[in-house]
């Protein structure tokens, strides 16, 4: 049983170095898989769900070799099908991109159904209408928990128009659409600078996608794919967690290896609160205020779909609000069970009443040291955070959520003048 231990109230400074994003990590693993060779992926964050995936890539018969800091090589030449068992598929809520993937090589792929965060109902309905579409039959087996998609031969190109927005059935429209035969245009395209990334890979194995980024994605089928070499973005939502850590202890530090761009929303949310954040080609800096005492300004803040305020940033920001002087409401309107983070920050002093997908918050000066759980992975970072900024020692328990998406957070903010410890316990204690 591992646990963390974090006394809060002391300042941070210095500078924190965002690794690759997660979220583009993990479908461009399953990606490789529809080149049939040999691909490089630098800039890969060390996180418990890349190793998930590359268990699965393992677990079909692709070599997977880690090549020094950041870096895989991965070779699928070998793999001849795309089927694995519900026990792996369970580990990681993306092993549903082995579906596309499958899809678009093999014209088969069977999975159990994916794993991850439970924020309530998480429907693939929009991805089994684009497989659908592509001219594959999905059957979903909820007796066995296992999901099946089958083409009789090349899939067919088609428009396909997303209900929702949705990150995964974009990215898994995309893989399976790859090597179909005519142009497939999906409208209604997430937008994610991760589906930008996932996008560059593959046209850097030779696909023809064009318009990732915009509403409207355009993919060109081509007959083959090959091998490459490729680095992963850094990652927003790591860099937007340190940014918010920053501000709740009202300290002056630089995050770097970041797009700027990317963190527009969460920057300009810390600027409405009062916090004050310099950016520069690489980094941004966020600035603690001349005085302690200086208020925190209550704001609104309603999450939706990039480029608006990310959902994966409502947990962390919940605690920045917790210590406005004021009145804050966190509108979420993108996963229902979100909020299931707030009776952790209860036990911390927070004063927050949930109605349905709002969450009205009332600031108080400081949280009090408790003993607290990670509920999924940005709950998990909004405990530290809270941790962080609140004097004594607070302890959070169930961190392997944590450790799923944040490479080295406990040496990061180590380094950076955080009391923070792992600590390894016999499990009941």
């Amino acid at each position: 049983m591992e646990k963390l231990y974090i006394t809060g109230g002391r300042k941070l400074s210095g500078t924190i170095e965002v690794g690759g994003m997660k979220n583009a990590a993990d479908p461009i693993f399953f990606a490789t898989l529809l080149t049939g060779d040999v691909c490089t992926i630098e800039n890969v964050p060390d996180a418990a769900d890349i190793s998930n995936a590359a268990s699965i890539l393992t677990k079909i018969g692709a070599v997977v070799a880690y090549k020094g800091p950041h870096t895989y090589e991965i070779d699928t030449r070998y793999v001849k099908e795309a089927n694995i068992e519900s026990s792996f598929s369970a580990k990681l809520r993306s092993s549903y991109y082995l579906l596309g993937a499958g899809l678009g090589r093999f014209h088969r792929a069977e999975t159990g159904f994916p794993g991850g965060c439970d924020f309530g109902a998480r429907p693939i309905d929009q991805h089994v209408k684009g497989f659908r579409a592509l001219g594959a039959s999905v059957v979903e087996d909820k007796d066995s928990g296992r999901i099946i998609c089958e083409s009789k031969g090349n899939l067919a190109a088609s428009s396909i128009y997303l209900d929702v927005p949705s990150v995964g059935a974009t990215i898994n429209i995309m893989l399976a659409a790859c090597m179909a035969e005519g142009t497939t245009v999906i409208d209604n395209a997430a937008r994610e600078p991760h589906i930008v990334d996932v996008a560059n890979f593959l046209n850097s194995c030779g696909a023809e996608i064009y318009g990732a980024g915009t509403p409207t994605i355009k993919i060109f089928g081509v007959e083959a794919l090959h091998g490459c070499s490729y680095a992963i973005i850094p990652d927003m939502i790591e860099a937007g967690t340190y940014m918010v850590a920053a501000a709740a202890t009202r300290s002056t530090m630089t995050v770097s290896n970041v797009i700027p761009r990317h963190l527009e929303s969460i920057t300009a949310k810390l600027q409405e609160m009062g916090v004050s954040v310099e950016e520069g080609d690489d980094y941004v800096r966020v600035l603690s205020p001349e005085s302690d005492d200086k208020p925190l300004f209550p704001i609104r803040v309603k999450t939706t779909f990039y480029p608006g305020f990310p959902t994966d940033m409502n947990p962390q920001f919940a605690v920045l609000l917790c210590l406005a002087d004021g009145e804050s409401r966190l509108t979420e309107s993108v996963w229902a069970n979100r909020f299931q983070y707030i009776p952790e920050l209860v036990r911390m002093g927070a004063q927050i009443t949930v109605s349905g997908s709002d969450a009205v918050i009332t600031g108080i000066p400081s949280l009090r040291a408790a003993n607290v759980r990670a509920v999924d992975l940005r709950a998990g970072a909004a405990m530290v955070i809270a941790a962080l900024c609140t004097p004594g020692t607070t302890v959070i328990d169930d961190i392997h959520h944590i450790l799923r998406g944040y490479e080295h957070i406990v040496e990061k903010l180590d380094a950076v003048g955080a009391d923070i410890r792992l600590v390894q316990l016999p499990d009941g204690i």
